[in-house]
C-alpha cells in the first residue's frame, strides 16, 4: 500500500531534515509552502502545494493525503492557526493520520508555559475530532544553542536565566528521523513520543561541552530574568515571545525539562546524538552563524 504524505513546516529545521529522510525512504510526499520559490530549495524533488495554516489546501487536495505532518512556528496565533488547518482536514472527510509536533511538557496539565499551553489546546481539539493522531514532544532543540554563538565569541560565556535546571536537549535531525518512521509505518496511533537526547544537561554542562569541542574556555552565567527580558526585547523579540521564554526558563529552573527518554532509539533503532557530536557537526554555524538562524527560545 502506497502512503501519501503531506509535510507542513517543510522549510524549518525539523521539516528540512524530515524531507531528506522521507526522500531517502522513497516516500510519496508533498511539501506545503507559503511561497512557491521556497519549494526550489527543498531537499530531494518533492511535489509541493502552496497554502498556509489559515488558508489550507482545498478539500479535494487534502483528500489525497493519508498522513499529515503538522508543525507550525511557536507564535501567539499558533493554536488558532493549527485549529483552522485541523478543521480543514476534518471537513475533507477522509480521516488522515496526523503526526503533530508539540513540545515536552504539553501533556502535563500543571505546565503553564504558554508554548506548551498552545500545544495542549491544539491536542485537545485534535483528539476531539476523532482523527488518528500521534504526538512528537521534543525537548529543547540543540539548534537553539546557536543563539549563544555571537555572545560566546565576544565574552567567552553563555548567559541564560536557567539556574541549575537540566534539559534533555535533542537534535532536530533526531526528531525528523522519528517523524519519518512514524509517517511511514503503522502502530503509532494514539501515542505520545517524548523525544530527548541521551543526557540531561545544565547550561553549565553545555558550556563545558562547548569548551571541550572548541578548545576554548567558555563559562556560564545565570542571568537575572529582568536582564534577559531586556536583552530579548532589545534584540527584536516580541513581548509575548519574551515573556514566554521567561516562563520556559522558570520551568527549566524548577526541573520541568529534566527528562531523558529512550523514545528516539525505540522508534528509529539508533541512539540520539549527544550534544558534543552535534557541536562538532555545527562548528561552522558557531563560527559564522547563518543569516536565517531559526527562531530561538533564548
Amino acid at each position: 500500500m502506497i502512503v501519501v504524505i503531506l509535510v507542513t513546516g517543510s522549510t524549518g529545521r525539523v521539516g528540512y531534515h524530515l524531507l531528506e529522510a522521507l526522500a531517502d525512504a522513497r516516500a510519496d510526499l508533498t511539501a506545503m509552502v507559503r511561497v512557491p520559490a521556497k519549494a526550489a530549495d527543498l531537499p530531494g524533488t518533492p511535489q509541493h502545494v502552496v497554502a498556509a495554516f489559515d488558508d489550507p489546501p482545498p478539500a479535494e487536495v487534502l483528500r489525497g493525503f493519508d498522513r499529515v505532518f503538522l508543525l507550525s512556528p511557536a507564535i501567539e496565533e499558533q493554536a488558532e492557526l493549527e485549529t483552522v488547518f485541523i478543521d480543514a482536514l476534518v471537513a475533507a472527510g477522509h480521516g488522515p493520520h496526523v503526526v503533530k509536533v508539540a513540545a515536552d511538557g504539553f501533556a502535563d496539565p500543571g505546565c503553564e508555559v504558554r508554548f506548551m499551553v498552545s500545544h495542549r489546546q491544539i491536542a485537545a481539539h485534535l483528539d476531539a475530532t476523532g482523527l488518528p493522531a500521534t504526538y512528537l514532544a521534543p525537548a529543547l532543540y540543540m539548534e537553539d544553542l546557536l543563539a549563544f554563538a555571537g555572545p560566546m565569541r565576544e565574552s567567552a560565556e553563555i548567559s541564560a536565566p536557567a539556574g541549575h535546571g537540566r534539559v534533555g536537549f535533542v537534535a532536530a535531525s533526531d526528531v525528523a528521523a522519528v517523524a519519518a518512521q512514524v509517517l511511514t509505518n503503522t502502530g503509532h496511533e494514539g501515542v505520545v513520543h517524548t523525544l530527548t537526547g541521551p543526557e540531561s544537561l545544565r547550561f553549565k554542562d553545555v558550556a563545558g561541552r562547548i569548551s571541550t569541542v572548541f578548545a576554548r574556555e567558555v563559562g556560564y552565567t545565570d542571568q537575572p530574568p529582568d536582564r534577559a527580558r531586556q536583552l530579548m526585547l532589545a534584540g527584536g523579540v516580541s513581548e509575548w515571545q519574551a515573556d514566554g521564554n521567561l516562563e520556559l526558563f522558570d520551568w527549566i529552573r524548577q526541573g520541568g525539562a529534566d527528562t531523558v527518554t529512550a523514545d528516539v532509539r525505540e522508534v528509529t533503532g539508533t541512539d540520539p546524538s549527544p550534544v558534543q557530536d552535534w557541536l562538532e557537526e555545527s562548528r561552522a554555524d558557531f563560527e559564522v552563524p547563518p543569516l536565517d538562524l531559526p527562531r530561538s527560545v533564548f
